[in-house]
């Protein structure tokens, strides 16, 4: 009777934790001096106040769902919003100004900046720290959005940070890696001139028509801006926990600049999930598979990454800051 009872004890307890989530959604916004930004919150539904992570999509038109009018429809970031309310976890995702229901916060953008991205990141993160429904604040940034994160994770008063896909190298230096396998060797020459001159502060017309969609003038000042930092160097002045997420078969940014983000800062957790994309997919390393995967939101996200990213965010919230950091593929 009483191994009965265990039995029947064990069985409950696997049915609870299986049990769903009920998941309230609403739309939330904040308020700047430079307009209103428009996000969503996705919450499940507990009497206690809960840990919240706040998704910071990466460059260019990225919205809020992770999708880019140039780069796909994937909702690579509702998808990971959806996966984490299972696990319990609350989330924002939000237009960055400019963009989709936030354009008319910045409508023109040269007046983008980093800085700005970074003032809007710390502003969400007060927000969400004052709300009484939140326990814990976790930042999650994705490609370059893990180095908006990284800069604003002190003025959020963030409390963990999680960097998925993030370079390790100044951003002008990917871009130069990255041209050198696409361009021929005229606009090669073309485009390190522009990098050079953007990297010392100077704005060009000078921009051939084949490269006016990486340099058109008009998005020079977001880039100015951007090549002013260094993300291995703002990821070692974060002192709070950190994750660093990898996919091995991502073919944007590598392996190699996870490992390097982590020699930075050697408390931080390292997490490769082997297959997984830019866009948070299993998917083989054949670029035809890679580029449909940028442009299907059907495909389901690495079961691996929310996995590792609510065993993190669950054992910070339990943990000593001071715990020491584990590694692993």
């Amino acid at each position: 009777m009483l191994r009965v009872l265990l039995l029947t004890l064990t069985l409950l307890a696997g049915l609870a934790q299986a049990a769903p989530h009920t998941i309230m959604q609403r739309p939330i916004s904040l308020v700047t001096e430079q307009g209103t930004l428009h996000g969503t919150l996705l919450r499940p539904q507990s009497d206690q106040p809960l840990p919240v992570a706040l998704l910071i999509a990466g460059s260019g038109p990225t919205d809020r769902d992770g999708n880019n009018p140039a780069g796909g429809h994937n909702d690579s970031l509702k998808r990971l919003a959806q996966a984490l309310a299972k696990h319990g976890i609350a989330s924002v995702r939000y237009d960055k100004r400019g963009i989709a229901a936030s354009r008319a916060a910045t409508p023109d953008e040269r007046d983008l900046s980093v800085e700005q991205y970074v003032a809007d990141v710390a502003a969400w993160g007060q927000l969400l720290k004052a709300d009484p429904d939140f326990s814990r604040l976790i930042l999650i940034g994705h490609s370059e959005g893990a180095l908006i994160a990284s800069l604003a994770a002190p003025a959020a008063g963030a409390d963990a940070l999680i960097s998925i896909a993030g370079s390790s190298r100044p951003i002008d230096q990917v871009l130069r890696e990255q041209l050198h396998y696409r361009l021929p060797p005229k606009l090669l020459g073309q485009s390190h001139r522009l990098l050079d001159s953007l990297l010392a502060g100077q704005p060009s017309d000078a921009v051939p028509d084949e490269l006016h969609v990486l340099f058109r003038p008009s998005v020079q000042p977001y880039l100015i801006s951007l090549f002013r930092h260094d993300p291995s160097a703002a990821f070692a002045r974060v002192q709070i926990p950190a994750l660093i997420v990898q996919g091995s078969h991502d073919i944007q940014v590598g392996v190699a600049d996870a490992e390097a983000l982590q020699a930075v800062k050697p408390d931080a957790q390292l997490a490769i999930i082997e297959g997984m994309n830019h866009v948070l997919r299993i998917v083989p390393l054949d670029l035809k598979a890679q580029l449909a995967s940028y442009d299907n939101p059907r495909l389901p996200l690495a079961r691996l990454l929310t996995e590792r990213l609510a065993g993190f965010i669950e054992e910070t919230g339990t943990a000593p800051a001071s715990s020491a950091a584990q590694t692993g593929r």
